[in-house]
């Protein structure tokens, strides 16, 4: 029996991602055994489409469930249609992760925790952030749109998760909980700003 984590590294240590479609990498995992394979997502850079493609590829290496943080109504909608669990809400590491859902602390979710596009940041997404204020030229929300001219995102607040059906029962996080989440989505933010001043700097070379 397999499972699958979206994971912002190839390790069991890296921090679950909080984006299904967008994550970096996909492990899959044997829960009783701990053996694992780590994919980078083939999709992370599609225009559009990537939450639908990357449940594919989950059903494809035929997981019986997946763990996220979120997940759109499109990817829900496919991953359902596989057969494919799928458990929202999730956050710390890979290794965690696995062990809560090996104790049986989460339950499948019935729908979607989040709107179509969310973790484009500014290329496509639409509506204001659901996370707080990060100044104008940020967008609304931890990991919103580079600015007015590229949209404003759908931005991300790891300290308000929409609750789900599929969250564990448990008291709420400490202050180092928090503290360690919001220390992993600051350099989820960052590595989304380097890619974004990537992509900008070629943008403006090939217009020279």
């Amino acid at each position: 029996m397999k499972i699958a984590l979206t994971s912002s590294g190839p390790e069991l240590s890296a921090p679950i991602d909080p984006r299904f479609g967008r994550c970096p990498y996909f492990i899959f995992i044997d829960p009783d055994t701990m053996k694992f394979e780590a994919f980078e997502n083939p999709n992370l850079a599609s225009p559009s489409g990537a939450g639908i493609q990357a449940a594919q590829f989950i059903a494809e290496k035929e997981a019986k469930a997946v763990l996220t943080g979120s997940c759109g109504p499109n990817a829900f909608q496919t991953l359902q249609a596989a057969g494919v669990e799928v458990i929202v809400g999730v956050s710390g590491t890979v290794e965690d992760a696995v062990k809560q859902y090996k104790s049986g602390r989460f339950q499948k979710t019935t729908q979607a925790n989040v709107p179509s596009h969310f973790g484009m940041g500014g290329t496509g997404a639409t509506g204001p952030g659901s996370g707080p204020g990060m100044g104008r030229g940020m967008g609304r929300g931890i990991g919103g749109g580079m600015g007015r001219g590229m949209g404003r995102g759908m931005g991300y607040d790891p300290t308000s998760q929409v609750p789900s059906a599929s969250s564990p029962a448990e008291s709420p996080p400490s202050p180092e909980e928090n503290s360690s989440r919001l220390k992993q989505q600051a350099e989820l933010m960052q590595k989304q700003l380097e890619e974004l001043h990537s992509k900008i700097e070629e943008l403006e070379k090939n217009k020279k």
